[in-house]
């Protein structure tokens, strides 16, 4: 597991602001990367499901979770089984996802979000941006998309490239491989968005030689900008 480290400014960064965010969020947070684009944060013993889709094993035993963010309504980033599952053993968690995956989840009870909303959820604070998904091609809809930032740390954008304004990220997913985009669009989105850390996720559509060369675009991107990339596997940690 990658060692906890303090969050430190870009040369030139205002280190007041960075400082006010350690204070703020003392305790580190720990990303579980599971397969495909699911992730589990945890904070001081609370849990924030974010996408368990149908390439994501089942979450069985995810305990102590607050929140649930579906950032939009394709099957590989939820299923009704995953939320039943969760809500069984969590049956107090909020789920959130714009108004396409509050259509799409009957039966559940989805709060509606959208760009620009902020959600309080002690010990998260979502921050939510985008609104539609990357498009795939013309004779398919394009739906709803959200982007969420955790904590001012995460950042993932669901199934878009959205670059949150005005927000230096901290850690960023990054889509390794989708039908809506290539490798080169993933690389130029690190480019633009600058984060201190970065990992891939949507990568279940690739074989492993694809993945490693996914991987080494990203790596190679992220490095360039002075960030440090992470080739996180299905159970692997990271500390922020």
């Amino acid at each position: 597991m990658p060692a906890i480290r303090p969050l430190l400014p870009r040369p030139g960064a205002d280190r007041s602001s960075c400082f006010h965010q350690i204070a703020q969020y003392s305790v580190p947070m720990r990303i579980t990367k599971h397969e495909h684009s699911c992730l589990v944060v945890d904070q001081g013993g609370s849990s924030l499901v974010i996408d368990p889709g149908n390439w994501t094993t089942l979450l069985i035993g995810t305990n102590n979770v607050k929140a649930i963010v579906i950032t939009h309504e394709h099957a590989d980033h939820w299923t009704a089984d995953q939320l039943e599952h969760i809500l069984k053993q969590n049956p107090d968690a909020r789920v959130f996802g714009p108004q396409g995956v509050v259509d799409a989840a009957h039966g559940f009870k989805v709060e509606a979000v959208s760009a620009g909303d902020t959600v309080e959820v002690e010990p998260f604070t979502l921050r939510f941006f985008g609104g539609q998904h990357a498009v795939i091609h013309s004779s398919i809809p394009v739906v709803d998309n959200v982007g969420v930032l955790v904590n001012d740390l995460l950042y993932y954008a669901g199934d878009s490239f959205t670059v949150p304004e005005d927000v230096e990220v901290d850690t960023l997913a990054v889509p390794a491989a989708a039908p809506w985009m290539k490798i080169a669009e993933a690389m130029d989105y690190v480019a633009e968005v600058k984060p201190r850390r970065s990992f891939t996720v949507h990568e279940m559509v690739l074989s492993k030689a694809g993945k490693d060369l996914s991987n080494a675009r990203v790596k190679l991107s992220t490095e360039a900008i002075g960030g440090e990339f992470f080739p996180l596997e299905p159970g692997d940690e990271l500390d922020i």
